[in-house]
């Protein structure tokens, strides 16, 4: 998306790498093919380390290893959050990343392909909620499964309003899911941005070239004798001066690939994620000085929260058995696949998370901590299994965690994984907001409006009636909902990794944009809010911080 962003400038040269190869596989395309992507080429497939609070599991994470990125193999959920998170942003970044300063970045990449929604109140000049001509396509659900509709049915009957559109500024409430699609099929960044900019001649996109470390001046490798893969190509908007930095003498010169160096004139821009993005900057010698010197690695600049203050969105599955066998296991059969392929219709268009609660666990709050997602199909382990049963699912989502991990190297060696350790449920408090989440799932479950649909709890949950055992169920079940941010975060503190312009503190040519900047995570889904954080990052690297 940045690339894409940066070179509509024709006096410019940008040079995108990637460390997967091109987007080509038919399962990118079918959205509930989705899970079919883990585990492949196309997929980091991470593992954290073992967690002591979940029972000592080591969890998967997959991340999205080709064109696009993650908004690749997700599930294409279009949640932007809340306006208190973005405020929260504000109070630790600058006003300029406050709700009503980022809306406008939202609005500038989506393209809303359903019915008009209504506009937010008078006072915001009668302003629509989506954008109308962005490059992604944002749709409502092309086929929703009728128990999805049952599901949104249950909430309002529990008191929830039914939202008109799910990204209004304060979310709470429940709605069908927006999704990242066009016309039923999958509508990635690189669908939406970088396709239409691959016929540009000042952008060279690199495929199945690993980054391997940054090269700033002065550090002795800049005069690397590999070979220079685009020479005088940038990572970045233009040839002028860059932004000032702490040190001019540490100015990011290229990067280290797995098949030479790519120089640069202007800038050097990470977006390789939560993960790979601090695992980038510890390898190049920013981070921990005390903690890089252990491993052999000369510091460059001591950013000691660099791959602190990890935070993911956390998830259990709620199952039930279905009634009758109307959902989406066996949904692959030849008849929905020529559905699909001839009309992109049916319940392969389904993105699985069909429909969206936000909640509280407790009444006195602010703003919604918890989600609830329903899947008319039993979502499991990743989906990684088709499932044996007719089934139904809530996902109960921890949103705003009190438990943060950490991203450390465990070797020098670029080919070794990082070491991931979440911290999951390490704070007493997150538990008990688990258990509530739970208890509200089980009450829709039992509503007038889903109990002619479900049966009793779907193995592997475990229904309990004392929160002593939902909580063994939870630690026993608990997986990821691939949201990890906050590695790299922004602000004006001293744990702060780059400032509210997204340079990161201590050198000079290097910016991170991607979701580990984000200060705090956000109350919904990240490809949105890190879509925006792109977006906004064109603007300062072309004008700027007076954007």
């Amino acid at each position: 998306m940045l690339a894409a962003r940066l070179s509509e400038d024709p006096t410019v040269r940008v040079a995108l790498v990637e460390a997967g190869g091109p987007d080509r596989r038919q399962e990118v395309r079918i959205p509930a093919a989705f899970p079919k992507l883990f585990k492949t080429a196309y997929d980091w497939d991470f593992t954290t380390t073992a967690q002591p609070a979940l029972n000592g599991r080591e969890l998967y994470w997959p991340r999205g290893r080709t064109l696009g990125g993650s908004s690749s193999l997700n599930a294409m959920m279009w949640v932007r959050g809340h306006r208190a998170d973005y405020d929260a942003w504000a109070e630790t970044a600058g006003e300029e990343w406050g709700y009503d300063e980022v809306a406008r970045y939202f609005r500038r990449a989506e393209r809303w392909a359903g019915p008009p929604a209504p506009a937010l109140n008078a006072d915001e000049g009668r302003q629509r909620v989506h954008g109308a001509a962005g490059p992604l396509w944002i749709s409502p659900a092309r086929d929703l499964h009728p128990l999805s509709s049952a599901f949104l049915d249950a909430c309002t009957e529990s008191g929830l309003p039914r939202l008109a559109e799910l990204n209004e500024p304060d979310h709470s409430g429940c709605a069908a899911t927006p999704l990242s699609q066009r016309r039923g099929r999958r509508w990635s960044t690189a669908d939406g941005y970088l396709r239409p900019a691959l016929r540009r001649a000042n952008l060279t996109v690199f495929t199945d070239n690993e980054a391997r470390r940054i090269l700033f001046a002065g550090d002795g490798h800049n005069h690397h004798h590999g070979h220079n893969l685009s020479q005088g190509h940038n990572l970045s908007h233009n040839d002028g001066p860059g932004p000032g930095g702490n040190d001019s003498d540490k100015r990011a010169c290229g990067v280290e690939l797995a098949d030479g160096v790519l120089r640069v004139r202007r800038e050097v821009l990470l977006s390789a994620g939560a993960i790979g993005s601090p695992q980038l900057l510890l390898r190049s010698g920013i981070g921990d000085a005390d903690e890089l010197k252990a491993l052999g690695i000369t510091p460059v600049a001591d950013l000691p929260g660099v791959g602190r203050h990890l935070q993911d969105h956390l998830s259990v599955p709620v199952l039930r058995y279905a009634q009758h066998p109307v959902t989406l296991t066996g949904a692959d059969t030849p008849a929905n696949i020529a559905r699909y392929l001839l009309a992109r219709r049916g319940p392969l268009t389904s993105n699985v998370g069909e429909a969206v609660a936000f909640v509280r666990s407790t009444p006195e709050l602010a703003a919604p901590d918890l989600e609830l997602i329903f899947a008319p199909v039993p979502f499991v382990r990743h989906g990684l299994e088709a499932p044996a049963e007719h089934g139904v699912t809530i996902g109960v989502i921890l949103l705003q965690p009190e438990s943060h991990g950490r991203i450390t190297l465990t070797d020098a060696d670029p080919a070794a994984p990082p070491r991931i350790e979440p911290a999951y449920l390490s704070r007493p408090a997150d538990l008990r907001r688990m258990v509530a989440g739970v208890r509200r799932a089980e009450e829709l479950f039992d509503s007038a409006a889903l109990r002619p649909h479900v049966g009793g709890a779907l193995p592997p949950w475990r229904a309990s009636a004392d929160d002593a055992g939902t909580e063994e169920t939870v630690r026993a079940l608990a997986e990821t909902l691939y949201h990890p941010v906050g590695t790299c975060r922004m602000g004006t503190g001293d744990d702060a990794v780059t400032d509210p312009a997204l340079r990161v503190r201590g050198v000079a040519g290097l910016r991170v944009v991607d979701a580990s900047v984000m200060p705090r995570i956000t109350r919904g889904h990240t490809n949105a809010p890190t879509v925006m954080i792109a977006e906004r990052a064109a603007d300062l690297i072309r004008y700027g911080d007076t954007v």
